[in-house]
């Protein structure tokens, strides 16, 4: 479901690192999905999660950011097929780093 698939940051909470400039490359062997990202704010970053039977996404991330600090968090990330078949990807996500606070995000697949 995941495997070779390619997204950007639609829409974040104000709070949140990433913009429409970040790219996020999708990996996925079994119930283990893992992904690479940079792009605007963040210099790099990886994230590993495990597929739930619903195919929602249980995440935890870390990245450097482009002040170079090291940001971390975890992320619930539900998965929806847009109408010309793309995935989105709508979340739900906390820092476990700097002020620790929640947000939420919109990933939609690149073609």
């Amino acid at each position: 479901m995941y495997n070779n698939k390619i997204f950007r940051a639609a829409s974040h909470s104000s709070n949140g690192e990433v913009d429409n400039t970040t790219r996020f490359y999708y990996h996925q062997e079994g119930a283990i999905v893992w992904a690479e990202y940079s792009g605007g704010p963040v210099s790099r970053g990886s994230l590993i999660a495990t597929v739930k039977d619903d195919g929602s996404l249980d995440m935890r991330y870390h990245h450097v950011n482009i002040d170079g600090e090291l940001m971390t968090g975890k992320c619930i990330s539900v998965p929806e097929t847009l109408e010309d078949g793309r995935l989105r990807l709508k979340e739900t996500w906390k820092w476990t780093s700097g002020d620790e606070s929640s947000g939420e995000s919109v990933l939609e697949e690149v073609n």
